[in-house]
C-alpha cells in the first residue's frame, strides 16, 4: 500500500510532468473512477492548467488554473505513470488519463482499481480530518501523548490512525516500532514520555531512510531486505539475531522481535 513515502514519490513525478501544462483531455477509462470524477467532471478538465502540486498524508492535491482542485488518493495499489508523448502505449491497468498540450500524459496505473480520483470547487476542502504529517515538527512527543490519552488502542493502531499522525502505513508503523523498541501490542496511553519520544524518533527515522530509498531507487524500494522487520518473518533481528515474529492486529500483519521490543 503507498505510504507517505510512495506518494511524495509520485507528488514529484507529478509535479515535473505536470506544472505548468494545459489539460487537452481528460478520459475516465473504468467504472468505480467514474462514481468519483463522472464523465461530466472529466470533460471539464479540458483547457484548465495545473499551477500546482502537493502531498497531505497519503493525499495528493492538484491544483488548477481554474482554482478547482483535484484530489487523489492511491488507496491499495494506485501509482501515476507518464506518457512522454501521444503514441506512449498506456499502462495495461490506467484508469484515469490526462493529456496535456505538450502532447504528454500521466495516467493513473491500479490493477485494483481502488484509487479515488475526485474534482473539487475553489475553497472546498477535499481533504479528510488529518494529524500532523509524520515528516512535521508539529508531530511531538507532546502531541502522541495528548491523542493517546484514555485510549485503549494498541500503539501501532495509534500510528496507524491518520487522524493522530497523517501518512504512516502498515510498513512503516512496524518499522517505527522496532527503532523505538516497543511491542506494537502495548496499550498507546501507557507509555511513559520517554517511550513516546522514541515512537516520535523512530517514526520521522524511517520517514528519513524510506525517502532516501525512494529518492535513489524510485519504485524499486519497497523490498524486504530493505526493511528493520517488516516482511521478514522467521529471519534474524537486525539488533539481537532474534527471528522476527508475525501477528495480526486488525487483519494486518505486523512484524516485531519479541526480545528487543519490549511488552
Amino acid at each position: 500500500m503507498p505510504e507517505l513515502p510512495e506518494v511524495e514519490l509520485a507528488a514529484r513525478i507529478v509535479r515535473r510532468a505536470a506544472i505548468g501544462r494545459t489539460i487537452t483531455s481528460a478520459r475516465v477509462l473504468h467504472p468505480s473512477q467514474r462514481r468519483g470524477l463522472p464523465d461530466e467532471a472529466a470533460a471539464s478538465l479540458a483547457g484548465d492548467a495545473i499551477v500546482a502540486v502537493w502531498r497531505r498524508g497519503k493525499h495528493q492535491l492538484l491544483r488548477l488554473k481554474s482554482g478547482r482542485t483535484l484530489h487523489v488518493h492511491f488507496r491499495m495499489t494506485g501509482d501515476w505513470v507518464v506518457l512522454p508523448s501521444r503514441c506512449a502505449p498506456l499502462p495495461s491497468h490506467a484508469r484515469v488519463v490526462l493529456r496535456f498540450d505538450d502532447r504528454s500524459a500521466i495516467a493513473l496505473d491500479d490493477p485494483r482499481a481502488l484509487s479515488n480520483v475526485t474534482l473539487h470547487e475553489p475553497k472546498a476542502d477535499p481533504l479528510p480530518r488529518l494529524g500532523p504529517d509524520a515528516t512535521s515538527p508539529s508531530f511531538n512527543a507532546r502531541w502522541l501523548r495528548e491523542r493517546c490519552a484514555g485510549r485503549r488502542v494498541a500503539i501501532k493502531g495509534a500510528l496507524l490512525d491518520q487522524r493522530v499522525v497523517a501518512g504512516i502505513g502498515n510498513i512503516h508503523a512496524s518499522e517505527a516500532l522496532w527503532l523505538a523498541r516497543l511491542d506494537p501490542r502495548v496499550v498507546a496511553a501507557g507509555l511513559t514520555p520517554a517511550q513516546y519520544r522514541a515512537v516520535v524518533i523512530g517514526v520521522k527515522r524511517t520517514m528519513a531512510l524510506a525517502l532516501a530509498r525512494q529518492r535513489r531507487y524510485g519504485t524499486d524500494a519497497n523490498e524486504p531486505e530493505s526493511y528493520f522487520v517488516y516482511g521478514r518473518e522467521g529471519e534474524p533481528c537486525r539488533r539481537c539475531r532474534t527471528p522476527v515474529r508475525r501477528i495480526l492486529q486488525g487483519a494486518r500483519s505486523s512484524y516485531f522481535c519479541p526480545r528487543c521490543q519490549r511488552r
